[in-house]
């Protein structure tokens, strides 16, 4: 027996699998870290699949992986490239999981899992941000997202970054004080600001902890009124209000009834003055723009892009959405 659907949603920091029937019962759900290409190359990040898919395979009582699945849908961070989509596809296909394969950014995924609606884009704000828009007629808008270099601005790095500057800024007198200067050692169990850079500059502190600061700096902004952080929040506000407009302005959308789906850490934290701008630019923007936060796990949308290739019920779908929303998956 061979699974209909072999679903892979990667992020930076956590890798889903889901085996699932084609009536839409789940085989089993793996979940181990992160697998996106850019921090692991391209064969490190298919062989951590290989084994995640393995381990699947064994919990659901698959003689191998090899052969596991009739379609397997992979949507990863780090996807951003066509030649590293193709390099990526290739690896993976060496696996040999299943005959039809799908590789694909994980904010499809994450589209795909908040919301049916034809006409949609989704932003997903994690350690990077990132944005996809689909329309009806099956045109796409895609973005980068390699940083800086491809003008991106955003995600729990870059926020923790931006409050390092400000706080350090305002210790020194270029700027106004922010209640970041004492959050931010006191998070990191450091004695003071000046402790935290040189520890930075030194190695002794990674540069991607500061990703760890993203909920500081929004209850910094929300609850405590810090007007440093809150300029952060706002930016941040901005940028996903941005890159929606953008994307439904480019597929001819933005006078059409639509649904911007949210997703990843940060927007998920729902936090107040940051989705209050949102939806105030947005509603300015694209007014026919209907905003969903999803705290359902892109997986699911990986498995319901796979199952809508194989032509699957509407029960079906319904069944494997159900099933892996309340999945507590087994930890690699």
């Amino acid at each position: 027996m061979t699974a209909a659907v072999l679903a892979i949603d990667g992020g930076n920091s956590k890798t889903d699998v889901a085996l699932v029937t084609e009536t839409g019962h789940l085989l089993a759900h793996v979940r181990g870290p992160g697998s996106s290409p850019h921090n692991l190359g391209i064969e490190g990040s298919a062989a951590l699949l290989d084994e995640l898919v393995a381990k699947a395979a064994a919990l659901a009582g698959l003689t191998s992986q090899v052969g596991c699945a009739d379609h397997a849908g992979v949507y990863l961070a780090g996807v951003d490239i066509p030649v590293e989509t193709a390099w990526l596809r290739e690896a993976i296909a060496a696996r040999r999981w299943s005959p039809e394969l799908v590789v694909d950014n994980d904010t499809l995924a994450l589209l795909r899992a908040g919301t049916d609606a034809p006409d949609a884009v989704a932003v997903v704000c994690g350690a990077g941000i990132n944005c996809v828009g689909l329309a009806a007629d099956d045109r796409q808008v895609r973005f980068a997202s390699l940083g800086r270099i491809s003008g991106d601005w955003g995600g729990g790095v870059q926020l923790g970054d931006e409050a390092l500057w400000w706080a350090a800024r305002g210790v020194d007198g270029r700027a106004e004080s922010t209640v970041l200067a004492d959050l931010i050692p006191e998070h990191f169990g450091r004695p003071d600001l000046q402790t935290v850079i040189e520890d930075l500059h030194s190695s002794r502190l990674h540069g991607e902890r500061l990703g760890e600061l993203a909920p500081i700096v929004l209850r910094a902004g929300s609850e405590l009124g810090d007007a440093s952080a809150g300029r952060i929040v706002r930016q941040l506000a901005d940028e996903v209000v941005v890159l929606a407009t953008t994307a439904l302005r480019r597929l001819g959308l933005l006078d059409q009834p639509t649904v911007a789906v949210l997703g990843g850490g940060v927007l998920t934290s729902e936090d107040p003055l940051l989705h209050s701008v949102i939806r105030e630019g947005l509603a300015v923007a694209a007014p026919q723009c209907a905003i969903h936060v999803t705290h359902v796990p892109p997986v699911v949308g990986a498995g319901l892009w796979a199952m809508d290739r194989l032509q699957a019920t509407p029960a079906a779908e319904e069944r494997l959405r159900a099933g892996l929303t309340s999945s507590q998956p087994h930890r690699m």
